[in-house]
């Protein structure tokens, strides 16, 4: 008997993945787009070396065909830009607009009307990327697979906070090895042990939920979109375009603060003439709440009244402020006002406050009242008002408002078309879509925004120039003794994290760290209490110049000012609007330091450079090069430094003020207490 065996042979036909790539104007950063496996994906290559590996793009639906699987990778289409276009205020006059765009299609092998587009722009310093989504069906999205796959995480270190939890944006910043990151807001900021740096956030983020990073293994992390209150990501019907997804890239840390990425990725300024939006300082009645000098609420320690207001105005306009915030002059803070937001009117004062008669003696003084509208997340209470409140600013000369949005976790209250409270995120859709509405509508009335507890920045601040300023992080009365202070790693911290989003009110300038409070169990603290801010003075002056905002508030009591007049002068001559900012020196969480040219106003000759340097616990000596300094050009140097034996534990206010001529050609020294600092005005002579 014979036997045949029977060899058969199966070919299948291969296909070549199609790869489409673009590379930044200086030709060190690559984008690549590829379809490998049938998969909508792609990687970045910086100096030749990939950074983010294989990375998925793509989305899935309750009830639409997903994004994801099968399909197949084509050029769309090509450009440059080179531009440079000025900002109406900011950290910088001048910014430039240097990339390579591309345009990929992802079509489906088997419904080609299932498609997406990605629109990519590669900058020498990063990169941004968002979805075109085509078809005029009603979408909501479920997941957003967009992934940031970090090769070689074993050998980098996270810089953090985690993503919807209880206080927002308001936490303390982790340091941890990048594979023990779980779930993380951005901007998110990456070190390899190599010293490369990488921070990933958004840009222009409108009408969409906020995006945070969930870890899935290792260095591969997704998107994670803030969940509306019944748990749909995004609801979109037609043709829609996502925020941009960010990727900076930088040799030093330095690098990411001299980055304008997101600034660059905005739609330019839609509000025509902002002329009105004007930068400048301000003190409060804020500082004296958190310490329990004084209430929110009514009685007799309310802060609010009309002759403590007149007394901070004559403050301001002797000592060349341009305005006073008001916290509690409105109906709404008795008994438990974080809970009670329906409660908020925002234009009827309580009786101590003559709301005409302080912004009369305002305009006396040339001062002007800053308002502010405390919602407590109650954005439906709020819109119902929110008319009324600019209408009354408005007529009242009014021209900035400081607004809140107090609520703990999910707990933004909106009720919907049937009269349900429902419960939102700060990073929600409908939230997102709020503050929006709140700076367009403010704008018709010539009004800025200054938001606190507010959804991260995203440049917006291009768009919409009146919001002038925002929060979004762990702020200065966190030092005010109601919880643990920050602690000295803090704002050196901020510097390369949260100050990569754009402006921060954070409200520098406390003089007095000794000061007395009743703790809830009745029990005094003060001085010699572990829960004193852990600063130097001369740390609190540097802020002004380390942490960008177009406003800045001289937050401490006046009369704390009067106290150390020497130091105050700094606050006095510092400007808070600049034509140039150079990120000099720095180490994320360790030390900063950066120089900035005052821009031109009536107050300020656009001369004079300042100088800030922070660092953390530790003393720290830096020699800095002053060669941002015009050249063939002397300055009269005006330095506040830490005193030799300062220390923020037990000799904080040690402080050592000198002058001396120099040019761009010299070096200066300066030693740095432990959570110590410096700040120098560099006037023209």
């Amino acid at each position: 008997m014979r036997f045949f065996v029977f060899v058969i042979f199966w070919f299948s036909l291969t296909v070549s993945a199609a790869e489409v790539s673009v590379l930044s104007p200086n030709k060190k950063l690559k984008l690549v787009f590829s379809d490998s496996g049938n998969i909508a994906q792609y990687r970045v290559e910086y100096n030749e070396k990939v950074v983010l590996g294989s990375s998925k793009l793509g989305f899935t639906f309750a009830t639409a065909a997903p994004m994801y699987r099968d399909f197949t990778l084509t050029e769309k289409s090509r450009n440059s830009v080179d531009v440079v276009w000025a900002q109406p205020w900011g950290e910088q006059t001048n910014i430039r607009d240097h990339h390579n765009e591309l345009i990929v299609a992802f079509s489906h092998l088997h419904n080609k009307e299932n498609m997406f587009s990605v629109q990519a722009r590669v900058f020498d310093d990063g990169i941004g990327f968002r979805y075109i989504v085509h078809g005029n069906n009603e979408r909501t999205i479920t997941r957003e697979l967009t992934e940031f796959n970090f090769v070689d995480s074993h050998k980098a270190t996270a810089y953090w906070i985690p993503a919807h939890g209880r206080e927002r944006y308001e936490y303390l910043y982790r340091t941890t090895p990048l594979q023990e990151v779980y779930k993380a807001h951005t901007p998110f900021t990456v070190k390899y042990d190599g010293g490369l740096h990488v921070a990933i956030h958004e840009a222009a983020l409108v009408d969409f939920a906020g995006m945070s990073l969930d870890k899935q293994e290792l260095g591969r992390f997704s998107a994670s979109l803030a969940p509306s209150h019944d748990g749909a990501l995004v609801r979109k019907v037609g043709p829609f375009k996502t925020p941009w997804r960010t990727i900076t890239i930088g040799e030093e840390a330095v690098d990411l603060v001299n980055s304008y990425i997101a600034l660059n990725l905005n739609e330019p300024n839609k509000l025509g003439d902002v002329s009105w939006v004007e930068p400048g300082k301000y003190i409060g009645i804020w500082w004296g709440m958190h310490i329990d000098k004084f209430t929110w609420g009514s009685g007799e320690k309310h802060g609010a009244t009309t002759e403590r207001t007149m007394a901070y105005m004559d403050f301001a306009a002797e000592h060349g402020f341009d305005g006073v915030l008001v916290e509690g002059w409105n109906k709404g803070w008795d008994g438990d006002w974080i809970a009670n937001s329906e409660l908020f009117s925002f234009t009827q004062s309580y009786p101590d406050f003559d709301l005409k008669k302080v912004t009369d003696y305002g305009k006396e003084k040339g001062v002007k009242l800053i308002g502010h509208h405390e919602t407590s997340g109650g954005i439906t209470n709020y819109e119902a008002q929110m008319g009324d409140g600019f209408a009354l600013y408005e007529s009242l000369g009014v021209s900035q408002i400081k607004t809140g949005y107090v609520a703990h976790g999910q707990n933004l209250k909106v009720k919907d078309n049937n009269g349900n409270m429902r419960y939102e995120f700060t990073d929600s859709q409908r939230v997102v879509n709020h503050f929006i509405h709140n700076v367009a509508t403010a704008a018709k009335y010539k009004l800025s925004i200054n938001t606190h507890e507010s959804v991260k920045d995203t440049g917006l601040r291009r768009t919409y120039p009146n919001w002038i300023s925002r929060e979004s992080a762990r702020g200065q009365e966190y030092n005010s003794g109601w919880a643990a202070p920050n602690p000295p790693e803090h704002i050196p911290m901020l510097a390369f994290t949260r100050m990569l989003a754009g402006p921060m009110d954070f409200t520098p300038g406390i003089f007095n760290f000794d000061y007395v409070r009743i703790n809830d169990g009745g029990k005094e603290w003060g001085k010699g209490d572990n829960m004193r801010p852990r600063t130097t003075l001369a740390k609190q002056l540097a802020q002004y110049v380390v942490l960008y905002s177009p406003i800045q508030m001289a937050a401490d009591l006046p009369e704390n000012y009067l106290a150390k007049p020497d130091a105050f002068q700094f606050i006095k001559d510092v400007p808070t609007d600049w034509s140039e900012t150079k990120a000099l020196q720095g180490e994320v969480g360790d030390f900063i330091a950066i120089a900035r040219k005052s821009r031109k106003h009536k107050d300020y000759s656009g001369d004079d450079w300042f100088f800030g340097a922070v660092t953390d616990e530790k003393a720290r000596t830096l020699n800095v090069s002053l060669d941002f300094l015009d050249s063939d050009e002397e300055y009269e140097a005006q330095v506040y430094v830490d005193a030799k034996d300062a220390h923020w534990e037990n000799n904080p206010y040690a402080i050592e003020i000198t002058r001396k001529t120099v040019s761009s050609i010299d070096v200066i020294k300066l030693d740095l207490a432990p959570s110590g600092g410096a700040a120098i005005r560099f006037k023209k002579l």
